[in-house]
């Protein structure tokens, strides 16, 4: 019985699943490769995931997935005790590409069931075990499931980090993925507008980043990141999360918000401005202009070929020569399925900048009296970036 489509948030279409399973399975082959395996228990930073079945995993519940390099997917998530479902070879309309569905009730908090997702990986993974398996975003597959498979029937299967393999792909966004994104943007202005419209002198932080959450939500967003903060004019105020928004706005105040929400369809675009419930010092609008100088500085050097490495630098350079503070963490990175995916554009990333990445820029830096920065997105194409995915315009906002 085929899945009531009503009930599926935006889908990608199964044209672009299949585009994507057909340049990993061709990499797959190029590099001896026989069979996948991911995992991901989240939709922040869970991309892998939600690029191979546009199933997110969500709630901390671990998802597992098995990609063959000849045969249809294994999907392993939360359910019944040991329920496998076939599926037909189109798929029932929610799982598509997959022929297969295990359940079971394991719980990270439970730490007698960490080894109930693997048990059910080994049966799909029998075919494999004297062959070559290759591990997608090692760094979230549970090491408790990597040790079952490795001390377990797999103690002598080859396993190989496959990241690399897929990476390359999944940040080179094709036509519908770039669609996608750019809705994702303008879903964004529209909660920032909100914000806008919304903040009232006596709103706590928690309650202005709250309209911006409730925009996104009445237009597709699954999952997002809301970071805010009020303070006196005059003194560095930095965005926190929620646990530290209870702080209450007031007139004269200013207020910095950072949306950075999955649109309809589950891709990240960020976007952040500055708010002020009256006027602006004259250096919160000197420093602002600089934050926007410092994005067109470092966007101008988004052109295909260039090294992430040599960018950081150039943009360091540029801070210090302006009496700013070097950076020290991330001010520019793609997204799409991750809120954070590569590259990373700082003095470890090996990626280069290539056509069709989604790349945010946000440079931040705090003065004597105010924190500063500003942040959109912006798509590579051959020639560079031609402007920013965001229409809200780059200003302080005096209300």
């Amino acid at each position: 019985m085929a899945y009531p489509p009503e009930r599926i948030n935006t889908p990608i279409s199964t044209a672009e699943l299949e585009r994507r399973w057909a340049a990993v399975r061709a990499a797959m082959a190029d590099q001896g490769i026989d069979v996948l395996v991911m995992q991901n228990n989240n939709d922040f930073m869970g991309g892998n995931v939600k690029y191979f079945t546009d199933l997110p995993a969500t709630n901390g519940y671990p998802v597992t997935v098995i990609f063959p390099r000849d045969e249809s997917m294994t999907w392993i998530g939360q359910g019944p005790f040991d329920e496998v479902r076939e599926l037909p070879a189109e798929g029932d309309g929610l799982y598509r590409g997959i022929g297969k569905v295990m359940t079971t009730p394991s719980f990270v908090t439970a730490g007698y069931t960490l080894g109930y997702d693997a048990a059910l990986a080994e049966t799909a993974l029998e075919p494999y075990a004297a062959r070559t398996i290759g591990l997608v975003g090692r760094g979230q597959i549970s090491s408790a499931f990597l040790d079952h498979l490795r001390d377990g029937r797999f103690a002598n299967t080859r396993f190989v980090d496959a990241t690399e393999l897929v990476d390359p792909i999944k940040v080179i966004k094709s036509p519908e993925e770039l669609e996608v994104i750019r809705r994702t943007a303008l879903m964004q202005d529209g909660c920032m507008q909100a914000v806008l419209d919304g903040v009232r002198p006596g709103m706590s932080d928690l309650e202005i980043t709250g309209v911006a959450e409730n925009h996104g939500l009445e237009n597709g967003s699954e999952q997002g990141w809301y970071m805010g903060g009020s303070g006196r004019v005059g003194l560095v105020t930095r965005m926190a999360n929620r646990h530290q928004q209870n702080r209450r706005i007031e007139k004269g105040d200013s207020f910095t918000i950072l949306i950075e929400n999955s649109g309809a369809g589950g891709m990240y675009t960020e976007i952040a401005r500055t708010v002020v419930l009256g006027k602006a010092s004259q250096e919160m609008r000197d420093e602002f202009d600089f934050a926007v100088e410092a994005q067109k500085f470092t966007v101008d050097m988004l052109k295909p070929g260039a090294s992430c490495a040599e960018i950081w630098n150039r943009y360091n350079d540029f801070m210090v020569k302006n009496g700013k503070a070097p950076e020290r963490r991330l001010h520019c990175h793609g997204q799409g399925y991750d809120m954070v995916e590569r590259p990373l554009v700082r003095l470890d990333e090996p990626m280069a900048i290539q056509a069709g990445m989604n790349i945010a820029c946000h440079p931040a830096y705090a003065s004597e009296t105010s924190w500063n920065w500003v942040c959109d997105n912006f798509i590579v194409e051959e020639e560079g970036v031609s402007g920013r995915l965001h229409q809200m315009p780059q200003q302080i906002f005096e209300l």
